[in-house]
């Protein structure tokens, strides 16, 4: 059967909650019909006028991008600029336009992630972690019903821990109670007592996730009325966060890692540039797909950071023994681009393409002869 687009935005909020986007930034659906079906996804960083072309060429009925079409308010989307000719195109075609962005960024697996793993980093780690909301929703389910509520649960996002899913924790014990008159029970009768065999099933929640897990246990639990405790746990770091840090498979120099990264990236005008001694020996490397300037003090912590749009005068005064690799915005994020594709196709039974068109601004570089 067909996903909607109602329920590609349900997976896509699953993978990349919007709450987790930062308050000024404008992610989730921009236009389309959540009752259209969609059978073909475009992925691309930027939605700009030529990758829409593509999208509507291609037939594809859902345009997903990193960047947002607007980051600022509107009072109109009239055709006269790139931004409303981007917004008409797709919904004359029919095709619908959903962004992802600093909700992406701050992800387990996410933007830096992607980026990282075009190193092949190891132990990786967040530079900047977000705090970890999680409550512990405790149950009583009869024995026999167990593993289906956990799987219920763990459909919605309960019981995800590191690089683990339907993690939980059961015990057994009898459980009792007596239906009251107007109760419709699943066991028992009616003014008399029972009592049941009942596991008592543990799982961690996202904050986030809250609603989703406690509407599935209520949906799949087989008794009228579920007995449950939802405990808010204290906060604190977690795997989710902006940039990433890790060990190389093997330490080389910096002039070997500044070429290695040039091989590794999507090609672009900008190339590779590198601030520190050639002969510099890497161990660790710090990621940040796209601007990353702001996460100096905490790349600190590793021999090199990778990043883009680095300024001048906070590479100057970059922390004292850490080299600095800049690269162009869209390459640090176009690999993000492949991971979230396979997560969707993963997830649904749509079909995912990654345009490769290079939507970075610069296009040419020439190097000043002296």
């Amino acid at each position: 059967m067909t996903p909607t687009l109602a329920d590609l935005v349900a997976v896509l909020d699953g993978l990349y909650p919007p709450s987790w986007a930062e308050p000024w930034d404008a992610v989730g659906l921009v236009c389309g019909d959540p009752a259209t079906p969609v059978g073909r996804v475009l992925l691309a960083v930027d939605p700009v006028e030529s990758v829409v072309d593509e999208a509507v060429a291609g037939g594809y009925d859902l345009l997903l991008t990193h960047h947002p079409l607007w980051l600022k308010g509107t009072t109109s989307v009239a055709a006269t600029t790139p931004k409303g000719r981007v917004a008409h195109r797709l919904v004359q075609a029919g095709s619908a336009l959903f962004v992802a962005h600093t909700n992406a960024d701050v992800a387990d697996p996410g933007v830096s992630d992607a980026l990282a793993g075009l190193f092949d980093l190891r132990d990786l780690c967040p530079l900047q972690a977000r705090t970890e909301e999680l409550d512990k929703l405790v149950v009583f389910v009869p024995v026999g019903d167990t593993e289906a509520l956990l799987d219920a649960l763990a459909a919605a996002g309960a019981g995800a821990v590191g690089d683990y899913d339907r993690c939980a924790w059961t015990t057994t014990g009898t459980g009792t109670f007596r239906p009251l008159q107007g109760a419709t029970p699943a066991v028992g009768q009616v003014d008399r007592v029972e009592r049941v065999e009942e596991s008592r099933l543990e799982v961690v929640v996202p904050r986030a996730r809250r609603s989703a897990v406690l509407a599935a246990l209520r949906a799949s639990h087989p008794y009228e009325e579920p007995a449950f405790d939802l405990l808010s746990l204290v906060p604190g770091p977690g795997r989710r966060g902006l940039g990433r840090m890790g060990e190389l498979p093997e330490a080389m120099t910096l002039r070997e890692l500044t070429d290695l990264a040039a091989a590794v990236l999507p090609a672009t005008a900008w190339g590779v540039r590198t601030a520190g001694d050639p002969r510099q020996v890497v161990r660790t490397l710090a990621v940040c797909g796209g601007s990353g300037d702001s996460l100096l003090r905490e790349a600190s912590v590793a021999d090199a950071y990778l990043t883009s749009d680095l300024r001048h005068h906070p590479a100057s005064e970059a922390p004292e023994g850490l080299a600095l690799l800049d690269a162009a915005h869209w390459a640090t994020e176009w690999p993000w681009l492949v991971e979230a594709a396979h997560r969707l196709s993963a997830a649904t039974t749509v079909e995912t393409v990654v345009s490769a068109q290079v939507t970075d601004p610069w296009t040419h570089a020439s190097r000043s002869q002296s």
